[in-house]
Order: C-alpha cells, then structure tokens, then sequence
C-alpha cells in the first residue's frame, strides 16, 4: 500500500522525466484530492494517498480491494456505481462517478471518482488510476438549490391569501383527473363552492377582514374531503372548488353537506347577511363518468349553472 505509482499511471498528458519519485510522491500526496491505483487483472490496489484517512478514517493500508471500495459505499448507490465502473473500465473508457462514501464514524461523504483506463503495450486494460474528490459541499449546495427550487413550485401553485391550491394548480389537476377518470371509467366529481353576499361583508366590515374571512372558509373547508388525490383549490374572489376523483354522486353529496356544516360550526359573524347572521355558502355538486364525446368545459358549466341555482333558490344550499 506504499508503492508509490509510476508517474505515467497516474497522470497523463505531462513529461515528469525531470521530478524524482520522492518529489512527485510528494506532490500527490500534498493535494486535497486522493489519488489512487488498481490493479486491473488482481483488482487490488497497488497505492492509495494518505489523505483517504484524514477525509473518510479508514486506515491507508486497510484499502486492498476494490471489495474494500464497493463495501465502503452507500448501499443506494453500491450497486449502480460498481456495475457502471465495472463496464466502463472493461471496454477500456475513461469514466467518472458520484458516491456517498461511507466513514469509519459511519456518516456519509459526497465524492466524485475520476477514473483513468491504464492500457499496456497490446492494448489490454493493465490498471485504473484516478483521483477522489471530496464534493460534499457542492452536493449539499445543488441539494439546497433543489429544494429551493420545490418550494418556489410549490408557491406557484398555491394561493397567495389562502394558502390552498391556486388556479394554475386546479387547471391541471382538472385536465389530468379528467383524463383518467375517462380511461379507468370511473367518476369525476366537482363541488363549486360560493360565499353568500360577500360583497355585502366587505362593503359591512372593509376589505382587510374580507381577506380574513376568505382565509378562514378556506381553512374550513379545506379539511373535509382528505383523500390524496382529493384538491380543494381557490376559483377566484370568494369562489372555491372540490376536485373528487372516483367519487361517486351519493358520496359527493355528503361532502358537499360536511362543507355547509363545517361552515355553520365556525359562526363567521356576518351582520349583513340574510341568512341567519353568519357567513354560509352555495354549492353546486356534479358527478360523472366521463364519455369520448364529454367536454371538461361541458362538466364544469353544468356544475357552475347549478351553483347558480342553488343562490337563485334562496343561497345557503346544494343544487345537484
């Protein structure tokens, strides 16, 4: 585990005829990074530096096999990384890899495997050389740049005021749920949801507690329906909408009912309302199993024609 490699092995490209071997082992040695040297026929490795101790702790001469490397890995990326090695080292290319490298503390450290086809005078696969590189830092800042880039998504989808599902995210769930509930033959249902005399609240209590008031409907409806694929999402101004994969028509009925309970439960005070002096609201419920010659358009007009219905036959009520 000592040997110093052989300068050609390990780095290509430069004439080191002028550097002896104790001053090249000394500026290998002297790098961040860890160069190293396998054997391809006995796949052993013949060097490793010493600074694989300082980044990972395990000892330099306890590196003898590549079952040393393979074993000292994340096991989510053992598999994929060996079998990629091993296939890119056996037709001869030049290849790189990313890995968790497991330390002797059993944490995990990012690296990245820059792996070198040593060929001898037939042209036959004789060693691999290369260097590590600890890039954990890196790997933590593309990680945080992707979680940042998950969240500023999912604010694209959510409603600024209410934090609920926005118009874009409802457009798609729509188009999606539309399309599966048409090839699985299965039901689609919707819930078309209207504040009663919101323009009466705002004009009675000014347009910061109408905000309020949209925040706090929406906290109590949104929690009726709790399937995953279920979507309670904000139409606009003071309309909301439930999106009920596989739902049939008797079950999106009670839905609809929980939601004008939920409401009644909370007492917004609404003075100017006719309804009992609390906010209530008018739903239109519609259900169905989507043909070849359905419109999503088609479905969600009907829906909206029956809210209409239900604030013409009085407001505080389900049209189905």
């Amino acid at each position: 585990m000592s040997t110093t490699p052989h300068l050609e092995e390990v780095t290509t490209g430069v004439d080191f005829d002028a550097i002896d071997p104790a001053t090249y082992k000394t500026l290998l040695e002297s790098t961040r990074a860890i160069p190293w040297r396998i054997d391809w026929k006995t796949l052993r490795f013949t060097y490793i530096g010493p600074q694989i101790e300082a980044l990972l702790g395990w000892r330099q001469d306890s590196w003898t096999s590549v079952e040393d490397w393979a074993t000292r890995m994340h096991p989510e990326d053992r598999d994929w990384v060996v079998d990629f090695c091993v296939a890119q080292s056996s037709a001869g290319t030049d290849h790189e890899a990313d890995y968790r490298a497991l330390t002797r503390d059993g944490d995990y450290v990012w690296i990245r495997d820059v792996v070198h086809v040593v060929r001898d005078d037939q042209g036959e696969v004789e060693a691999l050389v290369g260097f590590m590189f600890d890039i954990s830092e890196r790997k933590a800042s593309e990680e945080r740049l992707v979680a940042l880039q998950r969240q500023l998504e999912a604010y694209s989808y959510l409603d600024g005021l209410t934090g609920v599902a926005n118009r874009r995210r409802l457009d798609d769930v729509l188009a999606h749920e539309w399309e599966q509930a048409r090839r699985a033959t299965q039901p689609l249902s919707v819930i078309m949801i209207d504040i009663d005399h919101f323009k009466e609240y705002n004009d009675h209590y000014g347009h910061l507690a109408g905000d309020e008031a949209l925040r706090q409907v929406a906290a109590c409806l949104g929690g009726v329906a709790r399937r995953p694929r279920d979507l309670f999402a904000r139409l606009g101004g003071e309309e909301f909408i439930w999106v009920l994969p596989e739902t049939p028509e008797a079950a999106v009925q009670r839905i609809a009912e929980r939601c004008r309970q939920a409401l009644f439960k909370a007492q917004i005070a609404h003075a100017g309302s006719p309804q009992g002096g609390a906010l209530t609201i008018s739903q239109g419920v519609g259900t169905l199993v989507p043909g070849h010659a359905d419109t999503l358009e088609e479905f969600l007009g009907e829906i909206d024609r029956r809210l209409y219905r239900a604030k013409q036959q009085g407001r505080d009520r389900i049209a189905g």
